[in-house]
């Protein structure tokens, strides 16, 4: 299961370095201007709705209805069921996007009401929007196929698919000046290279499904026990990832009602935000609930919790430099990666702002997938949407405190909130109702990672003098040299730590396997 976890991260790793390639290509060429708030506002609603009905909902309904007709009834009736649900996916996402292409203006209108107030943002913000949201039909596809190829352990395909959509919008922008008349702006290049880009990942992901054998022809649904359970499961999926999304909703309203720079702070920090996230929280989700949902369906219930506490231990391991470095060093990250073009030394400051913020909520946000693993392996999806809904409530309520006194920090600082309100809920209930079992071997690795964390952060704090001592003489390469210093001592120290603390703890590294004497180990 680690091998799979250190592939889908990998993989998330390389789409996470393609997509800071494109945003330096979007920053440089859009800046933080009028352009730039619109092509945010474009990009994010499609990709909205995919988290409500795709990645977020589906896989919660899907993956472990699947594991289960595998399990029990074999790979035939596993993939008559995906055929089932292909065909419902197709009816549904073809009507919301016509939908969605009638009234965009009113999509734009109700999700970024400040835009309202600048004609010229409000239709740039629609017509971008309608080269955009033909990617959600695509994407959703490549969710189902995803989840078939994740439920027989073929990750790479599913995990690479995202590398696409950064390869399509940098080669969209890279040409927009040969048809000047068809892309009028670089704004409009990036928007069709996103519908480009979901056709690009389906064929991909379509073709790996092929050559495993598991693609799926659409088939006329019938109202199977299956398909009852997959929408029995679906509904509080589907609400619960709408609760999530409300908040990012949120950001997105109020977003619009800053000054003309703030969406696009709010942009830029999230992407770099987004880089542990995806590369390890969303990578463990992905990998964890269906390794849970095999194990419990045949019975295993101790092999399925030792994975789950193994892989929370090492989604803490990792996550922890990144915190140290959001809230240590957020301006020298954001300049260094961002400052070219027409992206500004100011524009940076501002997202390092944000950055900061988030980066409060950043190991909260990486665990809740693995906990919320918990309740969806075992078909549960009711009780994380209800936690879900309360998270929200109070994320949104947060939201509208702090954005007069904090502007756009503001939102970020509330997101954070609630993703600890989430993740403590989750866990209380979770470990409660004994559908967690964190063991005495997770809690000395806890204290390891600590110890290790607290010297990282004393590296980033007093070292940053000396650090930018040694480098200041290298003219424009400092920044980077600066950073690069303190990145190899932090994190040198950080894993010279770990090992120390681990060894003195005695935790030996085959405690991380999911081996069956390694289990006996643990019981013991």
């Amino acid at each position: 299961m680690f091998k799979h976890l250190l592939s889908v991260g990998g993989f998330t790793l390389l789409s996470r370095a393609t997509g800071f390639v494109r945003d330096i290509m979007l920053g440089a060429v859009l800046g933080a201007g009028v352009l730039a708030d619109a092509f945010v506002i474009a990009f994010r609603l499609p990709n909205h709705f995919r988290a409500i009905f795709g990645e977020g909902a589906f896989n919660a309904a899907y993956v472990p209805n699947y594991a289960r007709v595998l399990e029990t009834e074999g790979a035939d009736k596993a993939k008559a069921f995906s055929g089932q649900i292909l065909t419902l996916v197709l009816i549904s996402q073809i009507a919301l996007l016509v939908a969605a292409l009638i009234f965009t203006a009113d999509l734009v209108r109700l999700l970024a009401p400040g835009f309202e107030a600048d004609p010229e943002k409000f239709a740039l913000a629609v017509t971008l929007t309608r080269l955009t949201f033909p990617y959600l039909l695509s994407v959703t596809l490549v969710t189902l196929l995803s989840g078939t190829l994740n439920a027989h352990r073929h990750f790479a395909a599913a995990a690479f698919a995202p590398v696409l959509l950064n390869v399509s919008m940098m080669s969209a922008l890279a040409i927009a000046f040969l048809f000047p008349s068809l892309l009028p702006s670089a704004g409009h290049a990036a928007a069709l290279g996103v519908s480009f880009a979901g056709v690009a990942e389906f064929l991909l992901v379509w073709r790996a499904a092929h050559k495993a054998g598991l693609a799926s022809l659409p088939v006329w649904p019938r109202w199977s026990a299956e398909v009852r359970q997959f929408f029995v499961t679906l509904l509080p999926a589907v609400i619960g990832s709408a609760g999530v999304q409300i908040a990012i909703f949120a950001d997105t309203i109020i977003g619009s009602l800053l000054p003309t720079g703030g969406p696009s702070s709010i942009y830029y920090a999230d992407r770099i935000y987004q880089l542990p996230i995806g590369v390890i929280g969303i990578a463990a989700g992905t990998v964890l609930l269906p390794e849970m949902s095999r194990r419990l369906s045949a019975g295993d219930h101790s092999g399925a919790y030792h994975a789950q506490s193994r892989t929370m231990a090492l989604t803490i391991l990792l996550s922890a430099p990144f915190l140290i470095a959001f809230l240590v060093l957020p301006d020298l990250i954001m300049r260094l990666v961002f400052v070219r073009g027409a992206f500004t030394p100011k524009d940076a400051d501002a997202a390092a702002l944000v950055l900061s913020a988030y980066g409060l909520g950043l190991m909260a946000v990486v665990l809740i997938r693995s906990a919320v693993a918990s309740f969806q392996a075992q078909g549960d999806t009711k009780t994380p949407m209800l936690i879900s809904l309360f998270a929200v409530a109070a994320n949104v309520g947060l939201k509208i405190v702090l954005f007069t006194p904090m502007g756009a920090a503001g939102l970020a600082l509330a997101t954070a909130v609630g993703a600890w309100i989430n993740l403590a809920l989750l866990c209380a209930l979770a470990l409660h109702s004994k559908m967690m079992r964190l063991d005495g071997m997770f809690w000395k690795m806890m204290s390891g990672i600590g110890l290790a964390t607290l010297a990282l952060l004393l590296v980033a704090v007093f070292g940053q003098s000396l650090s930018y001592e040694l480098t200041k003489g290298l003219g424009s390469w400092s920044g980077l040299a600066h950073l690069c210093v303190l990145a190899v001592a932090g994190l040198t120290t950080y894993v010279g730590v770990v090992l120390m603390a681990l060894r003195l703890l005695r935790v030996p590294l085959g405690q991380w396997r999911l081996s069956p004497s390694s289990l006996v180990k643990d019981e013991r």
